[in-house]
């Protein structure tokens, strides 16, 4: 058992209301949580473990939040959701087996990448697009393939799944958003089925976090619904710019 002190406590409670409060605007709350955690002292594998315990209870907030408001229909993407589970449970499984290098070494370019469209983008707002992927082929091809990035690496799925809503399914901001934070749910579980056989994460701290996650998840989800685009694009473009940043840091 990891033992910690009260205020270390104190502070991930803190990082996880934090993560939550942006995660569900704009993605990217593990930029806080997981750092958090390692400066806490938890080793490596136990962090990323314990961090899909408390993120899946943030998503799965935001998730049901948005589906109240009508901007996701729960019911109707119960396969992409069952798709995405399960891509994050393989990629998790498929931790050790596969070379992540290459991926690091990109995803900063990618994600820098990303905020730039969004950033320079004219037009991008909450109303839906050209639809330039049907239904069932985006949930049979990007789906499975961000939600298998996600249990390998995780680093900006959500950036990921935003710009594969808005620029192939076609959707509004704020919708994309929603559907995101639902499949981001669906892959983090996934990846916590495969980290609780390995990665042994820290139950009770992470039912702990979980608390504080829903708290800011529930208050981010209200006002990205109440503003919409105007907070979700400066946002996304902040957290993908700040990972990439983070990443390369990490590499130097």
């Amino acid at each position: 058992m990891f033992d910690l002190s009260l205020d270390l406590v104190l502070m991930l409670v803190g990082a996880a209301f934090a993560a939550g409060f942006v995660d569900s605007i704009a993605g990217g709350g593990g930029l806080i949580t997981v750092p958090a955690l390692l400066l806490a002292g938890i080793p490596p594998t136990q962090a990323l473990a314990t961090n899909k315990v408390q993120g899946a209870f943030g998503a799965a907030t935001a998730a049901i939040s948005y589906a109240r408001r009508g901007l996701v229909d729960l019911h109707s993407q119960r396969r992409a959701a069952a798709i995405a589970f399960a891509g994050g449970l393989a990629g998790a499984l498929c931790v050790a087996a596969l070379p992540t290098q290459l991926l690091r070494y990109v995803l900063p370019v990618v994600l820098i990448g990303i905020a730039l469209f969004f950033a320079l983008k004219p037009g991008l707002n909450d109303l839906d697009r050209t639809q330039r992927m049907a239904p069932a082929l985006f949930s049979l091809t990007v789906v499975p393939a961000i939600a298998f990035y996600d249990g390998l690496l995780g680093p900006g799925t959500g950036a990921f799944l935003m710009l594969g809503f808005v620029m192939l399914a076609g959707y509004g901001v704020l919708k994309a958003t929603a559907h995101t934070k639902l499949l981001n749910f669906a892959s983090n579980l996934g990846g916590l089925v495969a980290f609780a056989a390995v990665g042994k994460p820290l139950w009770l701290l992470g039912a702990t976090m979980a608390v504080a996650q829903v708290a800011g998840a529930t208050l981010g989800a209200r006002l990205a619904m109440r503003i919409g685009a105007r907070i979700i694009k400066p946002l996304l473009v902040v957290t993908s710019t700040g990972l990439a940043l983070r990443l390369i840091w990490q590499m130097l």
